[in-house]
């Protein structure tokens, strides 16, 4: 049994490899996204230290009249807001906007929606599928400026590799 879980702390851009190379593994040929985003959502906790959540909110079309939003996925953390408009919170800027977002100080963040109030930086990362929104990664820890570009970069090429995989 292969253990999914890098050996010891590793340089971002070795982690990276290892995280793409083991989601790679478990993700090749299951057409089920929802066991595929349950399985990622572990692999972001067990390869990223200091998160408080690591998980996917996944995109719903709108309501009759309403605006698009974004629907709770799988996720390893403390319970989750379950719906967030596009548009709203760091999630919904993502979705909204198809970019990345890098936030240092989620509390300087306007419109930050606090499901876990220990939170304090945050990592929301798009996944595009023919070139509109069909998730979020989304990544929180309760240190501030956690996350780094080469987490960004990593996290990105995560989302291409999952883009007909959810």
């Amino acid at each position: 049994m292969y253990d999914f879980k890098p050996a010891a702390p590793l340089p971002a851009q070795e982690l990276y490899r290892e995280l793409l190379a083991s989601a790679g593994a478990l993700t090749e040929g299951e057409p089920d996204g929802v066991a595929n985003m349950a399985n990622v959502a572990a692999l972001l906790w067990e390869f990223l230290p200091d998160l408080n959540w690591a998980g996917f909110y996944r995109v719903a079309p709108a309501k009759a009249g309403g605006v698009d939003e974004l629907v709770l996925g799988p996720f390893v953390g403390r319970p989750a807001c379950i719906r967030i408009p596009f548009g709203s919170g760091v999630c919904g800027a993502a979705a909204a906007s198809g970019a990345t977002q890098l936030v240092e100080d989620v509390h300087a963040f306007p419109g930050h929606i606090a499901c876990d109030a220990a939170s304090a930086s945050e990592l929301v990362v798009p996944v595009l599928h023919d070139g509109r929104v069909i998730a979020v990664i989304d990544l929180d820890s309760p240190t501030p400026a956690r996350f780094t570009e080469a987490d960004a970069k990593g996290v990105e090429a995560l989302a291409v590799l999952l883009s007909d995989r959810i």
